[in-house]
C-alpha cells in the first residue's frame, strides 16, 4: 500500500510593506508666535461724533448766510429793509463801542437772573419733595407763574422795585424758575423703588435719603432743567430791558434795537439780534458742557455712543 508523499508544507507569502506605508515621524511643534497688539484704529476726523456736531452746524450756518447774501444781492433789497450780512458784520464792528456796553448790561442781568433762579429753584423743589401734601398745595403756583405772561407783570415789578436792574433780574428770574422747579422735582421723585426701600430698610434719615440717593438719581433732570432756564433767562431779560426802557450806559441789547428800529438803523438792529442769538448759543454749550463734566463718567445720557 503505497504511502502518499508528504505535503510540503507552504510557504508563508512574504509582506512587503509598501514605503508609502510607513509611519512617520510626528512633526515638531512649532512654537506659536505671540499675537501682535493691534492698536484701535481711529476713525476719520469727519467720523467723530465731536467734530461732526461742530461741523455740520457750522456748514449749514454758512450755506444759509451765503443764500441769503445772495438773494440781498441779486434782488437788490435796500438796507433798510434787509441788510446783508457783510453790511452787518460790518455795522458790528463800527458800533461795538455801544453794541459792546449793552451786550454785557444783558449778559449780566441774564446770568444773574439765572443763578438766582437755580438757587430757589432747587431750593422749592427741596421743598416739594420732603411731602406730598406741600407739593400739591404749592405746585399749582408755580405753574401760575409760568403760564402769566411776563410782559403784564414786568411793569408791576418795575414799579415796586425801584432799581431797575434789580427788577429787570427779577422778571428774568420769574421767566427762568420753572423749568427747574418741575424738572428737579421730578428728578427727585424718580428714584428707584428698591433703593428706596433699602435705604428705608436700613433706617435712612431724610437728610441721608437726600443726600445720597434722591440728588444722585436727580441730576439728569436737573441738568436737563438748566439748559432750558439758561435760555429763558437771556428772554427774560430782554423783555424786562423791552419794558423798563432803560436808556445811558445801562442800557441792553434791547434797548439799542429800540432805538435802531427808531432810527431806521436796520443794520445796527440786525447786529444787536446776532449778538443776543450767539450769547443763547454760548448759554447752551456752557450747559451742555456742564452737564457732560458732571454725568460724562456714569450716567447713560452721556456714555451713549449711539
Amino acid at each position: 500500500m503505497s504511502t502518499p508523499f508528504p505535503s510540503a508544507p507552504m510557504a508563508s507569502p512574504v509582506v512587503t510593506a509598501h514605503p508609502a506605508a510607513a509611519p512617520r515621524s510626528a512633526p515638531a511643534p512649532v512654537a506659536a508666535k505671540p499675537a501682535a497688539k493691534t492698536t484701535p484704529k481711529r476713525p476719520p476726523l469727519m467720523a467723530q461724533p465731536r467734530v461732526q456736531r461742530v461741523v455740520y452746524p457750522v456748514l449749514v450756518g454758512l450755506v444759509l448766510i451765503a443764500l441769503w447774501q445772495g438773494m440781498v444781492t441779486a434782488m437788490e433789497l435796500p438796507p433798510y429793509l434787509v441788510p446783508s450780512p457783510i453790511l452787518m458784520m460790518k455795522t458790528l464792528f463800527t458800533d461795538w463801542a455801544a453794541l459792546g456796553g449793552s451786550l454785557w448790561v444783558t449778559v449780566k442781568i441774564t446770568v444773574l437772573a439765572f443763578v438766582v433762579a437755580t438757587v430757589a429753584g432747587v431750593l422749592v423743589s427741596f421743598l416739594f419733595v420732603q411731602s406730598k401734601r406741600i407739593e400739591t398745595a404749592l405746585f399749582p403756583y408755580a405753574v401760575l407763574l409760568q403760564v402769566t405772561p411776563i410782559v403784564a407783570v414786568a411793569p408791576l415789578i418795575i414799579i415796586w422795585v425801584k432799581d431797575p436792574t434789580a427788577s429787570m433780574v427779577i422778571c428774568a428770574a420769574l421767566v427762568a424758575l420753572f423749568p427747574i422747579i418741575s424738572n428737579t422735582t421730578l428728578g427727585l421723585r424718580s428714584v428707584e423703588p428698591d433703593l428706596q426701600s433699602y435705604f428705608q430698610l436700613n433706617r435712612a434719615t431724610r437728610l441721608q435719603t437726600l443726600l445720597r440717593l434722591r440728588i444722585p438719581s436727580a441730576l439728569p433732570y436737573f441738568f436737563g432743567g438748566l439748559r432750558i432756564s439758561s435760555g429763558l433767562a437771556l428772554i427774560g431779560a430782554v423783555v424786562a430791558e423791552f419794558v423798563a426802557g432803560t436808556g445811558g450806559q445801562g442800557a441792553g441789547l434791547a434797548y439799542q434795537i429800540l432805538q435802531a428800529g427808531f432810527q431806521l438803523n436796520i443794520p445796527r438792529m440786525f447786529a444787536a439780534l446776532l449778538l443776543i442769538s450767539l450769547t443763547g448759543v454760548t448759554l447752551f454749550v456752557l450747559m451742555a458742557w456742564l452737564t457732560r463734566v458732571a454725568l460724562g463718567g456714569w450716567h447713560a445720557s452721556e456714555t451713549s455712543h449711539d
